[in-house]
This record gives structure tokens, sequence and C-alpha cells, in this order.
């Protein structure tokens, strides 16, 4: 294989085999942890065009990614797993806004039949009965869906991260080879803003008028489906609006509040 620099816009790719062993040797040499966000995302539209999928719940490392690559005219897919539960005011910013940047999300929903087959062998609220069924739950309605969008996909982007809880700290990463889900091929995971503080974003956000979610203003610290999450007192970790019911886990560990969409990988 010739020798690629990362200003190259696209990776050569043959066989599935062929192809994760050019992706190995072609990020190995690329410091891709110390790029800014920007300039990640920027490598990840021209090394993946077409095949760069941000996708976002709308919270406020979303919007500021969607801002970055729509002021540079990237060539980026936007992404928004709707589980049929979300609450009415992200259907709503959805809208405001694709009207403010002019871009288009694919919206990806769990299959009817998944949904119907899961709520008559375990009831529509299974997710109270325990930590195995709440996590059967995220799988039918947001991971297999999030597993259909990546097999569109050659690169992941997402907003982890590392302030947002000791699991996260302790598994996001910047720069990722991963396997996709269904067919275990080798995909990038990116998280350009996984190294940024709350401050950070909080002035991104500030500075460039970025739009933000009305939840936000409600006290939920962030938000997925509308029973699940909820707003949180001043004196709570913000993860504990999450699936709230399990905040006296006997073990404390916070990934017992991740959908299982990130987990360990």
């Amino acid at each position: 294989m010739t020798a690629m620099t990362a200003d190259q816009k696209t990776l050569a790719l043959s066989s599935s085999e062929e192809r994760d062993q050019q992706l190995v040797e072609y990020l190995r040499d690329l410091a891709l942890e110390q790029m800014p966000a920007e300039d990640l995302l920027r490598w990840a539209s021209e090394t993946f065009p077409g095949r760069a999928v941000l996708n976002t719940s709308f919270q406020y490392t979303g919007v500021a990614m969607i801002h970055m690559a729509t002021a540079m005219g990237l060539n980026l897919r936007f992404a928004t797993i709707d589980t049929l539960r979300l609450h009415p005011e992200t259907y709503a910013f959805m809208e405001e806004v694709r009207a403010r940047y002019g871009c288009h999300f694919e919206v990806i929903q769990p299959k009817r039949g998944d949904v119907e087959r899961m709520v008559v062998r375990h009831g529509e609220y299974l997710f109270f009965d325990s930590k195995e069924n709440q996590e059967h739950c995220c799988h039918v309605r947001k991971e297999w869906p999030n597993n259909a969008l990546l097999q569109t996909a050659d690169c992941w982007i997402s907003g982890q991260r590392w302030d947002q809880s000791e699991h996260r700290q302790q598994t996001a990463k910047k720069a990722a080879l991963i396997d996709e889900y269904s067919t275990r091929r080798k995909i990038v995971k990116l998280n350009p803003l996984v190294d940024w503080s709350e401050e950070e974003l909080m002035e991104f956000t500030r500075a460039n008028d970025l739009p933000v979610h009305p939840l936000y203003g409600q006290g939920y610290p962030s938000f997925g489906c509308i029973i699940c999450s909820t707003p949180i007192r001043p004196d709570e970790p913000k993860r504990n609006g999450r699936w709230r019911w399990f905040n006296e886990q006997a073990d404390g560990a916070d990934d017992h509040k991740e959908c299982g969409l990130h987990y360990n990988i």
C-alpha cells in the first residue's frame, strides 16, 4: 500500500480485511488525539466523504459540532436516533436547528415490529422492572437503529466528554478504531470535544449564539427518552437524572447510567 498523508481526501478501500488493515496502518501515524475539534471534523470530512456521520441527541456538544461543520462547509452527514419516546421539545428543537443551519438530519427509528415484540413480551414500561430490562429497551429503541446507521458509515462522530462521568473519563477516546456492531468491520469513532470542559463548551455556545435545547432551562442536564430523563436538584450528580430509579445501585457505579450506545467501545 502506498503511504498516505493526513491531507489526502480518501482511503483506498478493497476487501473488508484489507480495508481494516489499511485503517490500522493509516491511523497509526496520525496524531488525531492532538487535533483541535475543528481539524478533526475536517479530517473526517475529507477522509470519509459521505461516510462520516455525526450522530446527535441535540445536546450542547452536538449543536457545537453541527455549528463547526456547517461553518466550514464540511461533507458530513447528520443523524439522530428517534426512539419514538423523545420529549416533544426535542422534536421541536431539531426543526429549530435544521432551520438555523440549513442541514438535513437522517432520522433513524427502531423497527416497529421489534418494539411491538418487546412490549408484548415485557410490557410497555419494562425499564422500571430491572436494569436488564432497561438495557433491553435501549437495545431495541436506540442501539439497534444506531447499528443500522453505522452499516452505512466508516466514521462515527459523537459528543462524549470526559467530564460527563467517571465511566466516560475511563472509556471515551478522542479517536479510536472500533468494531461496527453488525459486521464487526473496523470503523473510526471520534469524540472531537472529549477533552472540552463544561466551561469551554458554555463559552463556545455563548460566543457563537448557538441554539440551546429548552430542556436545559427546565433543569435537565442531559436527556433521552421522555420517561427515562428527569430534571435534577442542584446538589445531585448530573447523571442522576437518567433512569432515576437506579440511583441506589449498591456499587454506585455510574456505568449504570449508560444506555449502552457507547458502552465499552
